[in-house]
């Protein structure tokens, strides 16, 4: 399968190095494509020292915007399937293959932590509970981690992601294919990381923020949004 990984950075010259270096050592085999989304250090610069294949994106867009991004540039190059993972270490590439595999039965494929595992009892985990109900209550699909941010697209969601607009890695986006092009979802059980440095995209406010956001946008929103039943073959 020719699969491309998405490696959406924003100040992230502390860790995207080794990040990129495990990426390499562990699938050589497998194309990738930093996304530099307007960072202010020097991440760019760690992409042009190392030659590494990136995108420079003029202004920071937000995690939604950089990995869109690279999607429409795996479209273009037809790639038949695409992965997000993150630059700062916590996504293992070790995975990778698993989640390209079960693209052969899918169409989209999630890096789980609680599949076979617990959730903690954090705030953290109980907006992943809501958000994990919200999906369950508006497409009858159970999705153990749907904050999970290692997903993979197989070639069809690639196009409707790349031509459609605000679709971005979300849970919302993908409750909103499994019922408007027929989705299937299927979660593979991985672990992840600490990360290791670098600049998050959220923190604990933006993260209630998102949470409620997701949410609300699962129950209600997406219901607007129009059915794709002309690009679900």
């Amino acid at each position: 399968m020719n699969t491309l990984i998405i490696i959406p950075a924003y100040n992230e010259e502390e860790s995207l190095e080794s990040t990129v270096s495990r990426l390499i050592a562990t699938v050589p085999d497998v194309d990738y494509l930093v996304v530099n989304d307007g960072s202010s250090d020097g991440t760019v610069q760690i992409c042009r020292e190392n030659g590494y294949p990136f995108l420079d994106l003029p202004c920071n867009l937000g995690l939604a915007g950089a990995f869109q991004a690279g999607i429409k540039y795996a479209y273009r190059h037809s790639y038949d399937c695409a992965i997000q993972f993150d630059a700062d270490g916590q996504h293992l590439p070790q995975y990778i293959h698993d989640l390209g595999q079960a693209l052969q039965t899918s169409d989209i494929a999630i890096g789980s932590r609680f599949v076979n595992q617990p959730k903690g009892s954090s705030l953290r985990m109980l907006g992943s509970n809501i958000i994990q109900s919200a999906i369950k209550l508006t497409t009858g699909q159970l999705i153990h981690d749907p904050t999970s941010g290692m997903r993979a697209f197989n070639k069809r969601m690639i196009k409707l992601l790349a031509l459609g607009l605000n679709m971005g890695p979300e849970p919302d986006t993908v409750s909103y294919l499994i019922r408007a092009a027929h989705a299937k979802v299927v979660e593979v059980p991985v672990q992840m990381a600490e990360r290791e440095a670098g600049e998050s995209y959220f923190n604990w406010r933006s993260s209630a923020k998102y949470m409620l956001r997701m949410t609300l946008s699962i129950l209600f929103i997406q219901f607007f949004r129009k059915r794709l039943e002309g690009d679900a073959a």
